[in-house]
């Protein structure tokens, strides 16, 4: 099945202004985000790989298994057919839609994923990724530029609603994730990979040092290369991390908007966790 897009591939780049400082970034309006993404578009998948040493792929990957694609609700399925041939995924917040090729490749090609992302730069550089997947082996993606907070899908359009790293950038964590829900049937699951702090006290004191030290200035001043004004950004990660809820917390406020069974998967000794929910 042929991959399809609603981007325009051939567009240029925006003009990419230097990011808010990151006290401005913490506050969260949607312009800065967007600006921020922006302005680090070019090397995110280089500096993902790189100051993740790779694991980033991994947690992808098991953010996937944990969704228990073989168990969600088979709506329209034919008989005979596995579960996880038809499923619909929706990954919101997708930047360069590596979490939404990690569904396409679990779920095959008589499933298909949906990735969302308000930043126009960083969708840009999905279809590149897309072109080299081969049809027989993959679901069918489509990209779309929307907002997280304005999914502009009906109720009950798909089976699991995902997000890697992007709910603790939203304005609004709350309705975030009530969209996430909204848009899922009943049953359908509401997965969310995020940052975490390890739970050993040792490998948390190396941990912090890393990714308040180095994390920052190596992230910036690879971003940086080719323009003097692209060096904020990652400094806002660490500072972002240390607001969002912890696995706990989070747990807690996914009770709250009405989903069940919420459990937390602690990945890497916990530097990610993987969140499920289900839709009653």
């Amino acid at each position: 099945m042929s991959r399809s897009s609603t981007l325009d591939c051939a567009t240029h780049m925006n003009n990419i202004k230097e990011p808010p400082p990151t006290d401005k970034l913490l506050k969260k309006d949607g312009r800065d985000i967007r600006r921020m993404f922006a302005s680090i578009a070019p090397t995110y998948d280089l500096l993902n790989r790189l100051l993740s040493m790779g694991f980033d792929r991994r947690w992808r990957q098991r953010a996937v298994e944990l969704s228990g694609l073989s168990e969600l609700p088979e709506t329209g399925q034919p008989q005979g057919v596995a579960p996880t041939k038809c499923v619909r995924v929706l990954d919101v917040c997708t930047g360069t839609a590596d979490l939404a090729i990690a569904y396409s490749q679990k779920i095959g090609p008589g499933g298909a994923v949906v990735g969302s992302d308000f930043c126009w730069e960083m969708l840009a550089l999905a279809p590149e990724k897309l072109k080299t997947l081969s049809p027989k082996d993959y679901a069918h993606i489509t990209l779309v530029q929307a907002d997280a907070l304005h999914l502009p899908f009906p109720v009950n359009s798909f089976q699991v609603a995902s997000v890697a790293f992007g709910i603790r950038n939203v304005s609004d964590l709350e309705r975030g994730i009530r969209e996430m829900a909204r848009v899922i049937r009943p049953g359908g699951r509401v997965v969310i990979l995020e940052f975490g702090l390890p739970e050993s006290r040792i490998f948390k004191m190396a941990y912090n040092f890393y990714f308040n030290s180095v994390l920052p200035r190596v992230g910036n001043l690879i971003a940086a290369v080719g323009s003097s004004e692209r060096t904020r950004a990652y400094a806002y990660l660490p500072a972002s991390v240390g607001e969002f809820p912890d696995a706990r917390g989070l747990r807690r406020l996914m009770e709250s908007l009405g989903l069940t069974d919420v459990k937390s998967y602690p990945l890497s000794m916990g530097i990610a966790n993987v969140h499920i929910g289900k839709k009653p």
